[in-house]
């Protein structure tokens, strides 16, 4: 061989052997191929076996859910009767008393032109009633402290307390913590109805009414009322009381003068008697 045909042999040589390396990455390829179809086929095959772990999931969350509703089935009962309560509180919901709401649209108005307030939280307005009946009596008759304290709670809407003697008194035969007289002490709604139906309905009643006295304020706008028969309310059956008893109502307000505290008695209704005419 010459010299020129070894040199095209020796260049002919790695060529050659570079497609000898190359040959086997071109054979890679379908060999991840089958791989990859071999893996594709492996998962279809196990997926029975995975769905198995699914379908004892989904039977647990079916089982909770018979749980729950078995639940709710034992307490339908229970529910039901919270309901009905809701139910009955709505309804048990009443209007806003006449008196309140006269107060509200036309006396606080009248109030604050009438005395030139600057702000209406400077309007007066009746804050409590305080309805007291003394038992001197219950020394002596037992019976008076059982038929008192429901005549009041009919006339008042509220269960009055038990009033007690603060010190013994040896002149009366009075001993300390002796059950003496009822009281009842009414604020918002109550206090509202309660002072409607005194002024329009009770005080009416009262043989040879005159009108109630102007005077019987204490300084601070805060008016004392003494009544002597409480059967002046239409609440209380004449022909059930044991005895005609006396009480006294004190209408308390936030008036700081007696003028004040006057006009606004006198625009809520009550029936003051005549200048210079006596009860």
């Amino acid at each position: 061989m010459s010299e020129e045909e070894q040199q095209s042999a020796e260049q002919d040589a790695p060529a050659e052997g570079q497609e000898e390396a190359t040959a086997p990455a071109n054979d890679e390829k379908p060999n991840r191929i089958r791989k990859r179809a071999a893996s594709s086929a492996g998962s279809s095959s196990a997926a029975p076996g995975v769905a198995k772990p699914a379908r004892a999931a989904s039977t647990r969350s079916r089982a909770a859910a018979a749980k729950v509703e078995s639940a709710t089935e034992n307490a339908a009962p229970e529910a039901k009767a919270a309901l009905a309560k809701r139910e009955k509180r709505v309804a048990a919901v009443r209007s806003t008393p006449r008196l309140l709401a006269r107060y509200d649209g036309e006396i606080k108005g009248q109030l604050q032109q009438e005395f030139g307030y600057k702000s209406t939280m400077q309007v007066p307005g009746v804050k409590k009633v305080v309805v007291n009946v003394g038992l001197g009596e219950a020394l002596t008759n037992a019976k008076a402290l059982e038929t008192t304290p429901a005549q009041i709670a009919a006339i008042t809407g509220q269960k009055p307390v038990i009033t007690k003697a603060r010190r013994s008194i040896a002149g009366f035969k009075l001993r300390e913590e002796q059950a003496i007289g009822v009281m009842v002490t009414l604020r918002g709604r109550r206090m509202y109805e309660f002072l409607d139906r005194m002024i329009s309905m009770a005080l009416p009643r009262i043989r040879d009414f005159r009108g109630v006295s102007r005077t019987a304020f204490d300084g601070n706008g805060n008016y004392s009322l003494g009544l002597r028969e409480q059967i002046m309310f239409p609440e209380i059956d004449y022909g059930s009381i044991d005895r005609v008893r006396g009480m006294q109502v004190v209408i308390t307000t936030s008036a700081k003068t007696d003028p004040e505290g006057f006009r606004l008695l006198e625009l809520m209704g009550m029936p003051f008697a005549r200048e210079g005419q006596t009860r």
